[in-house]
């Protein structure tokens, strides 16, 4: 009869995904993510495999809990307009939460690996792809509800909106001041007008 696990695994991946934010995949040893889990490294590879498993796994995760999350609100049946423009504000106000600032999972990570490991890029990307979409259908909501001009390329805008919210949380690792990322959201979202 098979042991049953002495750890929950979703626990244990939720801590993963925090150490690698934090850290970056380069700068993760096992041994950090061993400590961090409070599992056994025999434990951590007979339910995650290795690092790189492990890594997208968390990412995996994070698609389906941070990333959900931020957006829901874009994906509610009335939101149009005002629920990205929430979305920018809320971005600008809450940007200096985290101490040290995390920036965006998804982001770091495409900067860190994208350009070495083509399995990671295109995971991490169908995260971007997931904002994208829910931009897109606010926008089609607020384009049919008339306070979107007919003529904007809602696709194109969807894709800047997402380029641009990214933009936004790696300036908010660097520490940009919430007023100007405030003012950075007001010009992006004057696109929409």
């Amino acid at each position: 009869m098979a042991r049953s696990k002495a750890f929950d695994p979703e626990i244990a991946l939720s801590k993963a995904m925090t150490v690698f934010w934090e850290k970056g995949y380069a700068a993760t040893s096992m041994q950090d993510l061993v400590d961090a889990m409070g599992i056994h490294r025999g434990s951590l590879y007979d339910t995650f495999q290795d690092k790189r498993q492990l890594f997208l796994q968390a990412i995996a995760y994070y698609h389906n809990t941070v990333v959900r999350s931020a957006i829901a609100h874009l994906k509610m049946p009335g939101a149009a307009r005002s629920a990205i423009e929430w979305h920018f504000e809320n971005l600008a106000e809450r940007s200096l939460e985290n101490t040290p600032p995390r920036g965006c999972l998804i982001t770091n990570s495409l900067v860190e690996l994208a350009a070495r490991d083509s399995e990671i890029a295109a995971v991490l990307k169908k995260g971007l792809q997931q904002v994208e979409d829910a931009f897109f259908q606010a926008l089609v909501r607020a384009q049919d509800q008339g306070e979107i001009a007919p003529e904007k390329d809602l696709r194109t805008l969807a894709q800047y909106l997402t380029s641009s919210l990214q933009g936004m949380r790696v300036m908010a690792q660097v520490n940009m001041p919430p007023d100007a990322l405030k003012q950075t959201a007001r010009l992006i979202l004057s696109t929409l007008d």
